[in-house]
Parts: C-alpha cells; structure tokens; sequence
C-alpha cells in the first residue's frame, strides 16, 4: 500500500471522528463533569480553610507546621484553582497571628487551652 493511501485513510478517519456529533457531545460532557469536580473541590477547599483558619483565629496563635500545611496543601492550590475571596479573608487573618514552634494536630472536640 502507498504511504499517501495511508495518510488519506488515517486522515479520513480523523476527520470522522472529530466531525461526529457523539464525539463532541462525549467532549461537552467530560468538561462539564470536570467543572463540577472542579467546583465540588474549590467548596471543600474553601470549607476546610475557613474551618481551620476561625480555630487558629479564635485560638489566638498558630503553630508553624498548621500554617505551612494550610498555605501549602490548602491555601495555594485553592487560589491557583481560582477560589473567591471568601477564604483569602480568612487567610488574610491567619498570617496576622503569632506563629509558635511545634506542632498541634487541630481536633474540633478538644476544647482549646
């Protein structure tokens, strides 16, 4: 068979597919499915960092290894994702406090001292 034969069939059986109307509603679907698995993420992000930001806030300091686990693994990725300002208020807060060396696993039940 002639490479050209080859190319045309290949390049035919792009062309199909990109031009089916399944192949473009399979598209549609999976942007829709990741925008809301992008949402869902972006609320529990936002829930979690405001969560944890109000204990440390109401506690009065925080310990560098919470705030380095929240900046990093909560904080940043939120933003980069493009969180709304609701939890930047709260961070904004977190950075103002005291910053204690050690570390202090948050538990919501423990009274704070």
């Amino acid at each position: 068979m002639q490479p050209e034969a080859i190319i045309t069939m290949i390049g035919g059986g792009i062309f199909g597919i990109l031009a089916s109307s399944g192949f473009w509603a399979f598209m549609l679907n999976r942007v829709k499915k990741k925008d809301s698995e992008t949402k869902l993420l972006l609320g529990l992000a936002c829930e979690r960092i405001v969560a944890l930001g109000l204990y440390y806030i109401q506690r009065g300091y925080i310990y560098k290894d919470e705030y380095d686990t929240l900046i990093d693994y909560l904080w940043k990725p939120y933003s980069e994702c493009g969180g709304d300002g609701t939890a930047e208020k709260v961070i904004t807060e977190v950075k103002k406090l005291e910053i204690r060396a050690g570390f202090m696993v948050y538990d919501p039940h423990r009274p704070m001292t």
